[in-house]
């Protein structure tokens, strides 16, 4: 009816002198904004080659401590001879997400693989890291439900919980006092109406070690809030899988848990130990087969390519037969912690045996003072030889505002010598930039 009963909207037309008047008027902004050539921003870094024990960047060779190969599986040359025998067989792509003719034979013995080294009921893989968790999430949480999780939560997390539109409370970072206070909360919420606290289920979601931080998760206590308040128990381990335990096994060995009675839902990457891409959940055989048919990054992304679910099977093949470099990477986070820990006008507070290490500026209170040290510190080691990287972040976007840090990745090739090579150039470059700022 206000559409039909509108009035018509006449257009008036203008003169050619008055057009013009507009035209000239008219002052268009500009499609980029104006940046200093100086900006760091503006020097791409080009890197050539394999991301492996050494890093070729704008044709300089780094030691490499920036990349996420824990295991220093990435040039492993068993692992790649098999990988690419594949190419032969199968090509390069799989044309095709797991329900529409995107299943291959390998993708069934990878998952196979997966939960009988992780000693659960089955496995599903997705072919993207960031969607694993991301999809995985939503699946199982729902707009009725409330989510309990650290607010220092990796950012692929956060956009699955998002995704899930349910009710959030964010607890601080690995504090287990403020977390039951929220829980109790939450049970007096409850009692006083149980009608809507039938319907509504409470999920727990926390990462074995933080990558926001390189905190170890207290899983432990986790465990014993779960039991207590009735929690389902989402774990990711990314950080964890090939790094701790005794074999690799994760946070759950690392801590002596049982993942199959303990926790409902294991989300883990492809992408660091295992020197592959993608992902993979494991758990009940129901908890599996839900997301074959809810899990987004499942259903609607082309499948993993063939060669790469091979290098995964070979890296764990390679894990089980030589459990030695788990005992190097451990041996060099160690060595890596307690060398920063001397590092003057700087500090960390990740943990021992996490193979990511988070450097802050502590000495530098304003934070632009802080990130231009950081910048300065990054490009100092790329021109002595080592390839670390600064911590970035999608501020507007993230849960909790994260301090400006160095991230720096240790793995299992390392030498001690690398590392107090390193350490000395770091050391000498504060000692010249505090020095020249009195």
């Amino acid at each position: 009816m206000w559409y039909l009963m509108k009035k018509p909207i006449k257009n008036e037309i203008l003169s050619e002198a008055e057009r013009q008047k507009l035209i000239n008027e008219w002052n268009p902004e500009p499609l980029i904004c104006e940046e200093s050539d100086d900006n760091p921003k503006l020097k791409n870094r080009v890197v050539n080659g394999i991301s492996g024990y050494y890093v070729t960047i704008n044709d300089k060779e780094c030691l490499n401590l920036a990349t996420h190969n824990y295991l220093g599986l990435l040039e492993n040359e068993e692992l790649r001879k098999n990988a690419t025998q594949l190419i032969y067989k199968y090509g390069v792509g799989s044309c095709g997400p797991r329900g529409f003719y995107g299943t291959l034979d390998v993708h069934l013995s990878l998952e196979d693989r997966l939960a009988k080294f992780m000693n659960t009921e089955a496995a599903v893989i997705y072919s993207y890291g960031f969607s694993t968790i991301a999809s995985a999430i939503p699946a199982y949480c729902k707009r009725a439900d409330v989510i309990f999780t650290d607010e220092m939560i990796s950012f692929p997390a956060q956009k699955g919980i998002q995704a899930s539109r349910s009710t959030v409370h964010y607890f601080k970072h690995n504090d287990m006092e403020d977390l039951e206070r929220l829980l109790k909360i939450q049970e007096e919420k409850s009692k006083k109406n149980p009608k809507k606290a039938k319907k509504q289920r409470l999920f727990l979601i926390v990462e074995g070690i933080y990558f926001n931080t390189g905190s170890l998760c207290p899983l432990p206590k986790i465990i014993e809030l779960r039991n207590k308040y009735k929690l389902r128990l989402f774990l990711d381990e990314s950080q964890t899988f090939g790094v701790l335990g005794a074999t690799g096994r994760g946070i759950t060995e690392h801590f002596n848990i049982d993942r199959v009675t303990e926790v409902d839902l294991i989300v883990s990457s492809l992408e660091s130990s295992i020197a592959s891409t993608g992902g993979f959940c494991v758990g009940s055989h129901f908890i599996i087969e839900h997301q074959r048919l809810s899990g987004l990054g499942y259903c609607f992304s082309a499948s993993s390519p063939p060669l790469l679910c091979q290098a995964a099977i070979e890296a764990l093949n390679i894990i089980e037969k030589n459990p030695d470099i788990l005992d190097n990477l451990r041996e060099n986070c160690l060595y890596m912690h307690n060398q920063l820990k001397k590092i003057q006008s700087m500090s960390t507070n990740s943990n021992e045996l996490s193979p990511i290490k988070h450097l802050y500026a502590t000495s530098l209170e304003n934070e632009k003072e802080a990130n231009e040290f950081l910048d300065k510190l990054v490009q100092h080691c790329e021109n002595n030889g080592f390839a670390i990287t600064k911590s970035v972040y999608i501020e507007s976007m993230e849960t909790c505002k994260v301090p400006p840090s160095i991230r720096i990745t240790v793995n299992s090739r390392l030498k001690k010598s690398d590392i107090d090579n390193f350490i000395d150039i770091v050391n000498k470059f504060n000692d010249k930039y505090f020095s020249a700022s009195k």
